[in-house]
């Protein structure tokens, strides 16, 4: 039996069906909105529960996404079962961690794991807010969404998820981009954070970023799904794909979908803020942290793949003896992957670690 074939015979016996309620922010807190139906709705054949959420964040007008999954009998919340992801640089949350691929995605995973499991888009992304710079021709405007405002964007989401469970802390999740946000937030408000996962970290840059072109930057950038795939594949093995090609569409059909603007075009694009690629410049490829390292003092996970070409190998091995705060830290290495592991063969190499590491913080005795 094939690798692929193994790991669909896995999926099949952990399929879920979920129905989702939509919801929107009024009067500057976050609302249900759901029609006719009951606030929270799960189909008699459903084994999670779904809810979506439009958050303020602190500015007037920009609202966030932020969606929740987690299963009927998780009523109990706690700072080791509540989890927050964000995203990169250039894709919303929900085609990286809540893409069905063979029927389930991370989200699911750790739902069915017993976790309250949230994920939030920052603004100019997917179907949070999108900053008016982005309806004007993006030279227009100077780079928006920065490190700075997206860690912003975070803790707006992460006070909303804290209020409605009434947990001081909670686990945090960024991926690529996002592991400089939560990084950053996680500086700033470590009293709020459990435990740390920064997945694919981003650290000073050796080698050019892949998502920086060159050239004068404006507001956004756009971004082809054909310069998606060449990106994905920089880095891979000859003859080594991670990623089965009905993968690779899946994910692109929902990304390229997310942009209300680039999905009517031809070819299809996204629009993705600059302030990431700005802050690179700035910070990441001019040698300087766009965090300090010594100010993370809660528990951290360092996790990327081997193929990992836009955050590669070396920034972790050089973040990782810098955490010189941070308690029981962990740096692992996952085999035969790339940047977007999560949504690769081997993706079960990356949420089975990332479990555990939140599960040890159970097996930890208060001093």
């Amino acid at each position: 039996m094939s690798m692929l074939s193994t790991f669909r015979s896995m999926h099949k016996l952990y399929v879920l069906m979920t129905l989702g309620v939509a919801a929107l922010s009024l009067s500057g807190c976050a609302t249900q909105i759901s029609g006719n139906a009951p606030a929270i709705t799960v189909a008699a054949n459903s084994q999670l529960v779904v809810e979506e959420f439009m958050v303020p964040s602190d500015e007037p007008g920009i609202n966030l996404y932020v969606r929740n999954k987690r299963l009927p009998t998780t009523t109990s919340f706690n700072k080791d079962n509540v989890v927050l992801f964000v995203h990169g640089a250039t894709y919303p949350s929900e085609t990286g961690f809540d893409l069905r691929l063979d029927g389930l995605s991370w989200m699911d995973v750790l739902a069915q794991q017993g976790f309250d499991v949230y994920m939030v888009d920052v603004r100019g992304y997917g179907k949070s807010t999108r900053p008016a710079a982005m309806d004007q021709p993006a030279m227009d405007n100077k780079p928006i969404a920065d490190t700075d405002t997206a860690a912003r964007d975070y803790a707006a989401a992460a006070d909303f998820v804290r209020k409605r469970r009434s947990v001081e802390k909670i686990n945090v999740i960024g991926h690529s981009w996002g592991t400089a946000i939560t990084a950053l937030y996680t500086t700033r408000h470590a009293d709020k954070v459990n435990r740390l996962v920064l997945y694919a970290p981003v650290w000073l840059r050796k080698t050019a970023s892949l998502t920086d072109s060159g050239g004068a930057l404006g507001a956004y950038r756009t971004v082809t799904i054909e310069a998606a795939f060449k990106r994905k594949s920089t880095g891979v093995q000859p003859g080594r794909d991670p990623q089965p090609k009905e993968w690779f569409d899946a994910w692109a059909e929902a990304t390229f979908a997310s942009d209300p603007i680039g999905a009517k075009a031809n070819p299809k694009y996204v629009r993705a803020p600059n302030g990431s690629v700005l802050d690179s410049r700035l910070f990441w490829s001019a040698g300087k942290p766009a965090f300090d390292p010594k100010l993370l003092t809660v528990p951290t996970l360092l996790i990327l793949a081997e193929w990992d070409a836009d955050t590669p190998p070396y920034m972790a091995e050089t973040l990782f003896p810098l955490l010189t705060n941070s308690p029981n830290k962990k740096l692992v290495m996952l085999s035969e992957g790339t940047h977007g592991i999560m949504n690769e063969v081997k993706r079960f190499s990356l949420f089975n670690e990332v479990t555990r590491f939140y599960q040890d913080g159970l097996l930890v005795q208060p001093k």
